[in-house]
């Protein structure tokens, strides 16, 4: 709200909003009264007046403390009526990030933004993408129940995620899946069969799902990008490590598109030229 308002109209804004203020609280004058130590009768005459002329500042602030609501918008100074704590656990919120397999989280996230366009920077390669080898591989040290359930209750919602008529496009560090290749780094123990055999299904999948899935891979080198998905226009989630960082705001949701945006526009390799990138790099596996 950001017009300048006449005292008069403003009086009048703050009584027509303390009323709904109560009602939705399912509250009345004297309970509003005991709640920030004054008579009755002072309750009643904030919200039957006449006058141009508001209540002190203490009294104010009372009453939106009492009823949960912002003191700028009893003011009419905004037009959002939660707190400044409200609004931000409303907009951002940390959750736990199992390293695991299977993570409930992460799916509903999925489901909710069905048909949107996603985008991801992964923290390494991308689940969605793996061979089942792949992930007994990488997995099978954190899983809780057995890999083969795992990796098939895994299987069944990558599934369900390719079917549900949204845009992935992934950006990768270039890095990342050259290290892979060689295995070098975090994959120096990954058979050379595994990685053959994974190379190859990156390449039938980003193959066979394009349009629908583009996968980029950007020089971090010149670059730098957090692990990060975008659901859409409806969140933005920072992967910590043990903790995800959801962000619901638009500001910031627009933020990390542009930045993902930006990383597809430099991108090393573009997704139409992926596939000949890794027939080459498995050509270098033993």
């Amino acid at each position: 709200m950001n017009e300048k308002l006449d005292k008069r109209l403003r009086a009048t804004l703050f009584r027509t909003r303390l009323a709904e203020a109560m009602r939705l609280r399912d509250t009345n004058q004297s309970a509003l009264a005991r709640a920030i130590g004054v008579d009755r009768s002072t309750v009643s005459q904030l919200l039957t007046g006449t006058g141009a002329r508001l209540p002190n500042a203490q009294v104010v602030g009372e009453c939106a403390g009492a009823l949960g609501i912002s003191a700028d918008w009893l003011l009419g100074l905004t037009d959002r009526p939660e707190t400044a704590a409200d609004m931000l656990a409303n907009t951002l919120s940390l959750t736990e990030a199992p390293r695991a397999l299977v993570d409930e989280q992460i799916f509903a996230w999925h489901k909710e933004a069905a048909g949107y366009k996603i985008r991801h920077v992964p923290a390494g390669l991308p689940d969605m993408l793996k061979t089942r080898a792949m992930l007994q591989w990488e997995y099978a040290p954190h899983l809780g129940r057995s890999t083969d359930q795992a990796i098939g209750a895994s299987e069944d919602r990558m599934a369900w995620m390719r079917a549900a008529r949204s845009d992935y496009e992934i950006a990768l560090p270039l890095f990342e899946i050259e290290s892979f290749a060689r295995g070098e780094g975090y994959y120096r123990d990954l058979p050379e069969d595994i990685r053959r055999a994974q190379l190859d299904h990156f390449i039938a999948v980003t193959s066979q799902l394009y349009p629908g899935l583009r996968l980029y891979l950007f020089d971090a080198r010149r670059l730098y990008s957090a692990p990060v998905t975008i659901f859409g226009p409806l969140l933005a989630v920072l992967y910590l490590g043990r903790n995800y960082l959801v962000f619901r705001d638009t500001e910031r949701v627009q933020a990390m598109t542009l930045h993902f945006d930006g990383l597809l526009r430099e991108a090393a390799i573009s997704a139409r030229a992926l596939p000949d990138h890794l027939r080459a790099l498995r050509d270098e596996v033993g």
